[in-house]
């Protein structure tokens, strides 16, 4: 029997919309070393994403949230015990670094502005806004190009199933209007004008997590439109993506569904408040708009993840995008 190669361990626990980018890396791996186990290391919450993945073969998870430094060096002992070959962190913090560093596999990579960089046996230079994609960037770790792979995600039939009866009502457009930064939703009356405006035949899914059920709520209460629905909390991120795969059209923040779109070519509408796809986090789907204000913005952008206020007040770059750029995108 042909001897099977050590074990890869991807690092990613971040957001969701990062684990997300990570998975460009799982299908260049599949392409260059298809006999190469790969395991991927998440926060608590996001390993429903990686849920049957073709390319996975098992899920570790870091629980943040409880005794977050024990069950980091729990996972240590994991990891060694396991004896990857390789062990790749994705993140320029000390807390994977450390797994990293000190993981005992052979190869050690991550990026050079990790502070424990200096015990990889692989460091890699990372710049953000050359305009650079953070698909890019990651699979820079592991040698690969630019077009490489992409980011692909794989809903269960089960997931297919919650999702079909939805799509099967008629045409449909899918709404995510929240994000966990104030800076990078766009505001709750503006989502309301383009409820309004979208054409009366469209049927109209709210979509988010548990938390974004009160605001989604607020939408369709306020809306006064018979066909829209708030799915927020109802369906697994899965389920949510193989929804968007059959909408018209997708509206989202700079924010997870926006990656989740690119994850299963889904047709996107970007909206980009208080950041810039430069940074290296558009949307990679097939059919994808970017809309911005038209307005020259000094403070724009204000930073790379957002705030939880305007730092200004006013909040212009997210007041002054015409609801008409949104509804632009979409053919009916």
């Amino acid at each position: 029997m042909p001897t099977v190669p050590p074990a890869t361990l991807l690092i990613q626990t971040a957001f969701i919309g990062d684990v997300i980018l990570m998975t460009a890396l799982l299908e260049y791996l599949h392409q260059t070393e298809p006999a190469t186990p790969v395991d991927v290391l998440v926060r608590r919450g996001n390993e429903g994403l990686l849920a049957g993945h073709p390319h996975v073969r098992q899920v570790l998870i870091w629980d943040k949230k409880h005794r977050k430094y024990a069950a980091l060096w729990q996972l240590l002992q994991k990891i060694r015990a396991t004896g990857y070959g390789r062990v790749v962190t994705l993140q320029r913090f000390a807390s994977t670094g450390f797994l990293t560093a000190f993981s005992r596999a052979p190869e050690r990579v991550g990026f050079a502005k990790n502070p424990l960089s200096r015990f990889f046996t692989q460091r890699v230079p990372h710049y953000i806004g050359d305009g650079t994609h953070e698909v890019t960037r990651n699979l820079r770790l592991l040698g690969g190009a630019p077009s490489s792979a992409v980011p692909r995600l794989y809903p269960s039939a089960a997931d297919e199933a919650v999702a079909a009866p939805l799509a099967a009502a008629g045409p449909f457009v899918c709404v995510a209007p929240t994000s966990v930064w104030f800076t990078k939703q766009y505001p709750e009356e503006k989502w309301l004008e383009l409820l309004a405006a979208l054409p009366a035949n469209l049927r109209v899914y709210l979509l988010g997590g548990p938390p974004d059920v009160a605001a989604c709520e607020r939408l369709v209460a306020a809306s006064g439109r018979e066909n829209v629905q708030n799915l927020a909390g109802k369906l697994s991120l899965l389920a949510s993506a193989a929804l968007m795969r059959g909408a018209v059209m997708n509206y989202v923040n700079d924010s997870a569904p926006m990656h989740l779109c690119s994850a299963v070519g889904a047709p996107v509408t970007a909206v980009f408040c208080s950041t810039v796809p430069e940074f290296g986090f558009g949307p990679l789907s097939p059919v994808a708009y970017v809309v911005q204000t038209k307005v020259p913005l000094p403070c724009k952008p204000c930073g790379l993840h957002g705030h939880s206020a305007c730092p200004l007040g006013h909040f212009r770059c997210a007041h002054t995008i015409e609801v008409e750029q949104l509804l632009g995108t979409v053919n009916i």
